[in-house]
């Protein structure tokens, strides 16, 4: 194990929020819901900043059902965090608006990082950026409307290698008055596949030293957010896949952040079955309904349950499981005093890559055209 390196003692702060340690949970569709998020700052003791999952701003303007749940936070949620994805610069502004007169967030961040195909088909998440004219008008209505909210934004380095847009978004996003840009080092080709390119968190740093920068990519442990702050110099860290199934990384972020590196949580698999019913519980609270909740958690199972010694079975068992009892009836049939296994702190999650990414029809002929692009654009439901 390599050494433990000091985290640097400079603030982040995004608008008037200083978020101390520099550390962000990631959004993530169907992941970083309310329960989740609870989770996660309960392990950090309310330190950092933690995004909702992805809003899609069509579907907040006509007041979706499913998307105003989503965008409710819990009275300890503060700062309240908000990720917006919008195609139609109008459509981005009327949600921006909604959210600021309606005191509905205190921070807005906004997708221009989702991979996959049915955003990317519609000019949207990582193919936005190619069309710099268009990220211009967006951001624009975007801080416009936000009045007093800060408004950052998320990133890749471009739609693939042959079209790399990152820097020049980070300079639009400044000249816009982006608060702060997060970049996760890989293209939308690159999906979750291959290894996160740190080097440009470095460069893009460099390129816009006004605003904080924050990496994200391939930080699957405490001592990797610190490794990422001292190689690229960035402000702060963005923690997605390596938190799946591991909501107490962040209680490791903020020990690591704060120089207590011998506070790394190793839970057993007894505490960690505790965790899965608590989590499958918030979720049934939340939805309102306990059966919904549990079949909600499912997409959970294989992430907690990782390096620890469960059969097959078991494993499928787990993963359709319709209530609380049941749940905690198949842990309690565990070897619950398995300790923490070695290499489960290691990758998780997706990791495919070299996708083809789909996009509008003739949407890399010119950077600057945005012909074609309107509010048909944007989807009519929130995830994704």
């Amino acid at each position: 194990m390599s050494t433990p390196v000091t985290a640097p003692a400079s603030l982040l702060r995004i608008g008037p929020h200083t978020v101390q340690p520099p550390v962000v949970l990631a959004p993530m569709a169907g992941i970083t819901n309310a329960p989740f998020r609870t989770l996660c700052r309960e392990f950090s003791g309310g330190k950092g900043l933690f995004v909702s999952e992805m809003i899609t701003t069509r579907a907040l303007v006509e007041r979706n059902e499913k998307t105003m749940q989503l965008i409710h936070f819990d009275a300890t949620e503060k700062p309240r965090s908000i990720q917006l994805y919008g195609v139609d610069p109008a459509t981005v502004g009327k949600a921006v608006r909604m959210i600021a007169e309606e005191d509905r967030a205190d921070h807005i961040d906004l997708n221009f990082g989702c991979p996959v195909p049915k955003v990317t088909r519609k000019g949207g998440g990582s193919a936005l950026p190619y069309k710099r004219h268009l990220l211009r008008a967006i951001l624009r209505e975007a801080v416009s409307g936000a009045g007093d909210i800060p408004v950052t934004m998320k990133m890749r380095k471009g739609i693939d290698d042959d079209h790399i847009t990152y820097l020049d978004a980070g300079r639009i996003a400044v000249e816009e008055g982006v608060t702060a840009i997060a970049l996760h080092g890989r293209t939308a080709a690159q999906h979750y596949g291959g290894t996160a390119d740190w080097d440009a968190i470095a460069r893009l740093k460099e390129h816009v030293p006004e605003i904080p920068v924050l990496g994200n990519g391939d930080i699957w442990s405490a001592e990797d957010a610190l490794r990422m702050v001292r190689e690229t110099g960035c402000d702060g860290v963005v923690v997605g896949r390596g938190c799946l199934g591991r909501p107490w990384l962040f209680a490791d972020l903020v020990a690591a952040f704060e120089g207590r590196t011998d506070a790394i949580a190793r839970p057993s698999l007894r505490e960690v079955a505790d965790i899965m019913v608590r989590h499958a519980t918030l979720l049934g609270e939340w939805i309102g309904d306990e059966p919904r909740g549990v079949i909600d958690f499912r997409k959970h199972v294989a992430w907690y349950l990782k390096g620890f010694a469960v059969g097959s079975e078991m494993r499928k068992r787990l993963a359709i499981t319709s209530s609380l009892e049941e749940l905690r009836a198949g842990l309690d049939e565990l070897d619950l005093d398995q300790a923490w296994p070695l290499g489960a702190d290691g990758p998780r999650g997706r990791t495919s890559g070299n996708n083809r990414v789909v996009l509008p029809e003739g949407w890399l002929k010119d950077p600057y055209d945005c012909a074609g692009v309107s509010e048909d654009a944007e989807l009519d439901t929130s995830g994704g």
